[in-house]
Formats: C-alpha cells, structure tokens, sequence
C-alpha cells in the first residue's frame, strides 16, 4: 500500500493550497480550481484542499471541534520556520504541548501542525 494523496478540509481551497505552497515549495496542481486545489511533491504525494460549505475550524487542543488531522514537518530551526509560517499567515496556539522539541502552529482555515527538529 502506498499513501498518495492527503486532502484537507476548508473554507478556500486555493488560499490554503497558497499558504501550503509558499510554506513547503511544493508544485501547485495544474487543474486547482476554487472547488478543490492541490499541490504536487516530486515522490508522488498529493496535498489537497476541498471547499466545504459551513466549514468549522478545529478547536485544538479543545476537542469542541476535533482536529480531524495533524500535519507534521521537519524543519532545521523551529525558531525560523515558526517566524516565516506566522508571516505566511499561521497562527500560534496558547498550549504548546511539546517544550523545545516541536511546535504547534494552525494554518489560515485552522488545521493544527507541528514543527519539529531535523
């Protein structure tokens, strides 16, 4: 079995495919459109956004809205990838479970992910 596409749900599809794109550098999908936008990693792997009307941001850490999904990225300096992300437009949670080794951070519709070291 092989893992080929991961799909979020969202309220814009191509503004978070923009932030996703702009945070990881991976190809945006030649047929996005406001419906559904995708982006392309050169292994293969798929990234994609879906429009979902009356859609409802995760409440994490609170589970009023479960996060349904939690991204993770590797990164060289949590320090700097946080401080580019927040410029992108991620946000920060208050509750940051994991100290020093990792950080939690929300992209713009709300979904959690975490930064961790290299």
């Amino acid at each position: 079995m092989n893992l080929i596409a991961i799909t979020l749900d969202c309220p814009d599809p191509p503004a978070l495919a923009a932030f996703y794109q702009q945070a990881t550098g991976l190809e945006p999908h030649p047929r996005s459109d406001a419906e559904f936008a995708g982006l392309n990693r050169e292994d293969g792997l798929f990234l994609g956004f879906q429009r979902v009307d009356d859609y409802r941001a995760p409440s994490w850490p609170g589970q009023t809205v479960p996060q349904q999904l939690h991204l993770c990225f590797q990164v060289e300096d949590l320090d700097e990838a946080e401080a580019r992300l927040l410029e992108l437009g991620a946000g920060k949670p208050d509750h940051q479970p994991n100290g020093d080794n990792a950080r939690v951070l929300t992209d713009p519709a709300g979904h959690p992910f975490c930064l961790t070291l290299k």
